[in-house]
């Protein structure tokens, strides 16, 4: 009887200090964001109709970022490298996304809700959506940044 009183003993007390550890971390940085609260507006660097989401972070900085990017349907991103490794969860919709120099849609992977990619530092990738808007969430350390493979093919390039 004495061990299962000290294991319940022990186990009460480890389960206050974890209890009295995450109040104050709660208090010093908690951070919501809901859907509904989010703050959208245009990501010129993705391409036209592309609205970007950032919850934490700046993403001119080397600081920790999250963001949601919105790609309207039957979207593409052209071939491109990010300075940094790019941590990429689809949360709906589905991101069509492969690696390579070459844009071949043929060779593009669908990926669904739920899906993530941790895609390196340089890799050159180009992604897509079809028939249907899709939402990403980003997140990694910053700068963050696009660079395109092709001038043409940055949509910042494009005059309107």
């Amino acid at each position: 009887m004495s061990v299962h009183k000290a294991v319940v003993v022990s186990l009460t007390l480890l389960g206050a200090a974890v209890l009295a550890s995450a109040a104050p971390a709660e208090e010093a940085g908690l951070l919501v964001a809901t859907s509904a609260t989010l703050k959208w507006t245009p990501a010129p660097s993705v391409g036209p109709g592309a609205m970007m989401a950032v919850i934490e972070g700046d993403l001119k900085k080397a600081e920790p970022f999250t963001l949601r990017l919105k790609l309207p349907a039957n979207s593409t991103i052209g071939v491109h490298t990010h300075p940094v490794t790019e941590r990429v969860t689809v949360i709906s919709g589905t991101f069509y996304f492969a690696t390579g120099d070459t844009f071949d849609p043929a060779l593009a992977k669908a990926y669904q809700p739920g899906d993530t990619l941790i895609i390196p530092t340089g890799v050159s990738m180009y992604a897509a959506s079809r028939d249907q808007e899709t939402v990403l969430q980003l997140h990694g350390t910053g700068p963050w940044g696009i660079n395109y493979q092709n001038p043409a093919d940055d949509p910042r390039n494009k005059k309107m």
